[in-house]
Order: C-alpha cells, then structure tokens, then sequence
C-alpha cells in the first residue's frame, strides 16, 4: 500500500538536481522522471519509497506533521523555522552563505557598527533579527519572498541579508558583501514519530545516504 511506502520530500529549485542525483545513485528508480515533468509525485515500488516535489519552504512543515517521512532542506531554512524535526545528515551539496549585504556607495561613507537602527529586507526575518539583536542594532524588518537584491535600490531597505553562492548576484546589483551571518548546505530531517514506528526502515535509508554522501566527498 502506498501509505507503507517512506515518503521522501525533495526540494524544487536549486537543491533539486543534487538531491535527485543523490537519490538515484543509491539505486532508487522512478524519482529522475520528477526533473523533466510536472509531476509532483513518483514511486519507487521496489524499495519501498514515494517521492515529493516541494518547494523547499514548505518541507520542514510537511516533516514536522508527518506528511512526509524523511526531508532533503537546507539548514537556513531549518534554523529560520525552527521547525521540530530530527537532523541526521549533513548531505554536503548545496553549499551557500547568508549575509548581510549594502550598496557599495553606502559602505564607502557608513559604518554598520554607528547605525542604532536600520531598515533590512530579508527571506529570513527570524535570522535577521537574531543576528542584529546579538549586536545590539535595531532592525526595522522588511520581508520580502523574492528579488531582495532590489530593495536597497528601490529605496525599500538601507541593507539586505540574503544567501549568496558565488556572490555574483550581489556584485550583478552594485551590492558588497558587510558580514556573513551562517554558512548552510542540504540537510536529511526526519519526522519524529515515523523514526520511532519506522525505526530500521528510516535507519537504513539514513546510513544508506550516509555512506553515498561520504563518497560525495571523498571520504570512502
């Protein structure tokens, strides 16, 4: 039946051809068909799985609830959330930085450490505020769910924070880089209650992924 089946919650956008990759190298069949098509779902009969294509904002609630078992997010969503799922696995894909960023004329005539209050448009207002707070600077949160590179330009927000791979996006933008708040990469969550009634079907899949991610890596 198909409820019998792990359900494995993959993220659409830029983590989904590696979680893809990782999944199909460790022999799955049927998840693959997911990057070319539409579907939101495929089957893995033979070893027991039911895949999901998620946006990745939504995985760790699908997670918490037990809608999904097991879940492939990033780390800044997750400590964003702050959602109740188990961390197993660092996957070691999807390597990025959230940082804070300023228009490059701002920062040649401002110190960020004399602002007792700015304006900050971010994806990540949990974060934001954490790391402003630990400093002792008010922040006035914007929260935007795309495009924050515009803000500072359009004269919504003095500063961004925002995740940054290569950095090219902000420099694109006439933004520099003012301080890097964490590092994230791809992270496996499990529900909970499904590790406590699943227990050596989760397990294995979770040391099964273990073992390829070290081989990602080298390791092995």
């Amino acid at each position: 039946m198909a409820n019998e089946r792990i359900a494995v919650a993959l993220p659409t956008g830029r983590l989904f051809p590696d979680a893809v990759k990782l999944f199909v190298e460790l022999g799955a069949t049927g998840v693959e068909a997911l990057l070319d098509s539409r579907r939101l779902t495929a089957e893995d009969r033979a070893h027991g799985l039911r895949f999901l294509a998620l946006k990745a904002v939504d995985i760790p609630t699908y997670v918490e609830h037990g809608a999904a078992d097991v879940g492939v997010v990033g780390r800044d969503l997750l400590l964003e959330q702050g959602r109740d799922v188990y961390e197993p696995l660092d996957l070691g894909f999807g390597a990025c930085r959230l940082v804070v960023a300023e228009p490059a004329s701002l920062r040649s005539s401002h110190d960020l450490r004399a602002w007792s209050c700015l304006r900050v448009a971010t994806k990540y207002p949990r974060l934001t505020e954490q790391h402003f707070s630990q400093k002792g600077i008010q922040v006035e949160i914007v929260h935007l769910s795309g495009s924050v590179e515009l803000a500072p330009t359009m004269g919504l927000a003095e500063r961004i924070v925002d995740l940054v791979a290569t950095g090219r996006t902000l420099r694109e933008n006439g933004l520099i880089e003012v301080e890097e708040i964490l590092r994230a990469s791809a992270r496996l969550i499990v529900n909970r209650a499904s590790l406590k009634t699943r227990y050596r079907a989760i397990q294995g899949l979770i040391e099964a992924l273990r073992e390829r991610t070290l081989s990602w890596r080298g390791l092995r």
